[in-house]
């Protein structure tokens, strides 16, 4: 199979497994030669005359189960009469309890399926001599602990136990205290840490602009390889929606597909006929796909340990591999944490512009061009007709002919494309960004400068009857216009009270604002825009003869329960599932697909 050497976790764990009595827990990381490093041990020491369960290997997916029964079948390829099953939910039970009932010696399976063919009497596991347990962190974190306490109390206590797992979370002490004898514990490299072969970028950008981020992300690398993971079974199938129809090969891999379509993702994947995999991180754990070159982070996991799973999909076996992170501004202390923990720096990623793209992709189309096959005996009588047909070209107008017929609608496309700013520059110039002016309090302008009631030259001060008691913050404010208003706005200085706030825009666009943020509501409260002269912004004065604004303080119009706003805090889809409707329309209509608290 190609293995000339054994892997360092080999060379740990193996020895140990040979022996007897020997309990061990392995911490390494994915992609470091696990499968291999249990199952050339089990498989030395199975008995094939005797037809019943000797090694049970637990697994956290359905994929993760398949893929070690297929390396084991693959390792065991000259022990004759070697059974090995897979057992997931998902497949005819049916089917394996019939295989089950003609004598297997391993059992791979899933812990629900397992327990649900022992409360049927028809698998008997009082015969098992070694048990492993595969990503044993995510059957824990997947919620798998009274399942697999029910298993391991079936099984002999004299069997020797081997914990395999990335991380090292408290639920794997707690069980190895409770089923293991003086376990031993392997450590490859530190806890936690990442594979050293993974090269971590991130790019910072604004939450609207993160899937123009991730189109450019993958032009830039023409023979990307890779998966791309996502927080939701809902957000992993638009986006895989998404760029199918923006003509990029990928496809979705989640919970929602039956067994037969995960199947057939993973089957086209894993023979490259899919370029990019769109997954939730549950999909694809344990998917062992040989030379993935990127994994894309469409956002950060909420757990710094699904980011180690994560990024170690790629850069396996020895090879190298890049984890990129798609992030926006409030996910830079996740990224901080992540570094601690995994032990490396993120490189800040810079965002490729729209001729570096179309170079690069040129001369990979040079590349591919170089390196071709060229079939002589089926083109060879052709040629002439071809010749004669182009004779009357130079060779380099054929040249710019055959690039131009392959990557016009390319180039065109990024003419026209703006670029994508750095969300960690407050001085963008495009929608939603911030211009030359701080945002904040009043107290944050410019000192002495100016009268702070006064708009800059060139903007225009506007009131919105929504402040920090609605819980709006600068952000919330920000995508309230970008939601509400169509088009580029320019946003100056933002000056939040307790009840109201005021905001600058390009006076040029001042009355568009006012009149596209009046007509909608937040949670059947209409929005109220409008001029900000003659207001008092010494104290929360409100919009009507200078009385106090008696706004509801109950409200939660910006945030979710109460507590601090969940704009923009990666904890929630980034989906477009905040329905704004326009409260004088007579027919209704959605501008987003959901009907939650914002509509038009």
């Amino acid at each position: 199979m190609g293995y000339e050497s054994p892997m360092p976790v080999q060379e740990e764990v193996i020895p140990f497994l040979l022996g007897e009595d020997n309990d061990v827990i392995a911490l390494a990381q994915t992609g470091t030669g696990k499968t291999a490093a249990f199952g050339l041990p089990i498989l030395q020491k199975i008995n094939v005359s005797e037809y019943q369960p000797q090694a049970l290997i637990l697994c956290p997916t359905r994929e993760l189960c398949l893929q070690i029964a297929g390396d084991l079948n693959d390792y065991s390829k000259y022990i004759d009469n070697l059974k090995v099953l897979p057992v997931y939910g998902g497949s005819s039970i049916e089917s394996q309890i019939k295989a089950l009932k003609r004598g297997v010696h391993i059992i791979v399976a899933t812990p629900g399926r397992l327990l649900d063919l022992m409360n049927r009497k028809t698998v008997d596991l009082g015969t098992v001599r070694s048990v492993i347990m595969d990503e044993a962190d995510e059957m824990l974190n997947m919620g798998f602990t009274d399942s697999i306490n029910a298993i391991l109390a079936e099984v002999p206590a004299s069997r020797n136990m081997l914990l395999f797992s990335a991380t090292m979370p408290q639920g794997i002490a707690s069980i190895s205290k409770k089923y293991m004898n003086n376990p031993k514990e392997v450590l490859i490299g530190n806890k936690n840490e990442g594979n050293k072969n993974i090269k971590h970028i991130s790019y910072i950008v604004q939450a609207r602009d993160k899937y123009l981020a991730l189109k450019r992300i993958a032009d830039f690398y023409p023979n990307i390889y890779g998966i791309i993971f996502c927080r939701t079974r809902k957000e992993t199938q638009e986006i895989a929606d998404k760029l199918i129809q923006d003509g990029y090969n990928a496809d979705s891999l989640h919970g929602e597909l039956s067994q037969q379509q995960r199947d057939y993702v993973m089957q086209k994947f894993r023979v490259k006929n899919i370029q990019l995999l769109v997954a939730t991180d549950v999909a694809a754990r344990g998917l062992d796909v040989d030379d993935l070159t990127h994994v894309i982070n469409y956002g950060l996991p909420d757990e710094v340990e699904s980011y180690t799973h994560r990024s170690g999909r790629t850069g396996r076996a020895g090879k190298t591999g890049i984890s990129i992170a798609i992030c926006h501004v409030k996910e830079k202390g996740r990224i901080r944490d992540i570094e601690r923990i995994i032990n490396k720096k993120f490189e800040k990623g810079v965002m490729p512009t729209g001729q570096a793209i179309c170079e690069k992709q040129l001369l990979n189309l040079v590349d591919q061009i170089e390196k071709v096959k060229v079939n002589e005996e089926e083109i060879s009588p052709l040629m002439p007709d071809i010749y004669r047909k182009l004779e009357w070209l130079e060779k380099e107008d054929i040249i710019k002919r055959m690039v131009s017929m392959e990557f016009n609608r390319l180039i065109d496309y990024y003419s026209n494309a703006p670029e994508i700013q750095d969300a960690t520059d407050e001085r963008g110039s495009r929608r939603g960004e911030l211009g030359s002016r701080e945002f904040g309090s009043s107290d944050r302008g410019e000192r002495g400068s100016r009268n702070p009631s006064q708009a800059q030259e060139g903007y225009s001060r506007l009131f919105l009857n929504f402040g920090k008691t609605d819980g709006l913050y600068p952000n919330q404010l920000i995508e309230l216009i970008n939601k509400c208003v169509p088009g580029k706005v320019q946003i100056g200085k933002i000056d939040l009270r307790d009840n109201f706030s005021f905001f600058e825009v390009e006076s040029a666009e001042s009355d568009r604002v006012i009149k596209e943020m009046s007509g909608f509501e937040v949670d059947g409260r209409r929005i109220s825009v409008e001029p900000a002269q003659g207001r008092k912004d010494s104290s929360d004065r409100g919009p009507r003869g200078g009385g106090e604004y008696k706004g509801r303080r109950d409200r939660k119009d910006f945030s979710s329960g109460g507590g601090r706003p969940s704009y923009g805090s990666g904890r929630r889809e980034e989906s477009g599932d905040k329905p704004w409707r326009r409260s004088n329309s007579s027919s209704d209509r959605e501008r987003r697909p959901s009907t939650n608290k914002y509509r038009r």
